[in-house]
């Protein structure tokens, strides 16, 4: 088998996303965490994408925190889908709170609730939509670090 083949093999191999679902049991943020790790390492083998380390610790992050905000605040399951999409991943988490996040007055001396703060000053945008039942929230991460310096534009839209 030629070179383009086996490539080819490999690329339908690796799903251009995944998704899970959480019940909000010990365990649930790590597993997600544990989803993205395993998707990007599939996506840098498989499909050669320039996926940099700092890019799959910023992709965990992200989503430990909105897992956590999912697991924390909204009862019942939450669902989680990450995507490769060019040159980000796609990070949705949809759970069944109807109640949107609401970025805290930035406050160093306040002790916890500055997850959705992280999420938008590491994230390329982030997004908040109100859904039939529930939200969803959407974060897209840079697969290759950005050296020059530039701001990446952060946007919410409720």
């Amino acid at each position: 088998m030629d070179g383009a083949a086996h490539t080819g093999d490999r690329l339908r191999d690796v799903p251009a996303k995944v998704s899970a679902e959480y019940q909000g049991r010990p365990g649930d943020i790590a597993r997600g965490r544990e989803l993205a790790r395993a998707f990007l390492a599939g996506v840098r083998t498989a499909q050669g994408a320039p996926v940099s380390d700092r890019a799959v610790e910023v992709v965990q992050l992200v989503v430990s925190e909105l897992l956590t905000n999912a697991c924390k605040y909204a009862p019942g399951p939450s669902l989680i889908e990450v995507e490769f999409v060019e040159d980000r991943v796609v990070v949705t988490v949809w759970d069944s709170a109807p109640v949107l996040p609401v970025p805290a007055t930035a406050d160093p001396g306040r002790i916890g609730r500055h997850g959705l703060e992280i999420v938008m000053a590491v994230c390329e945008s982030f997004e908040v939509h109100r859904e039939p039942v529930g939200k969803r929230m959407r974060a897209t991460v840079g697969l290759t670090d950005d050296l020059t310096g530039t701001p990446r534009p952060l946007g919410q839209s409720v």
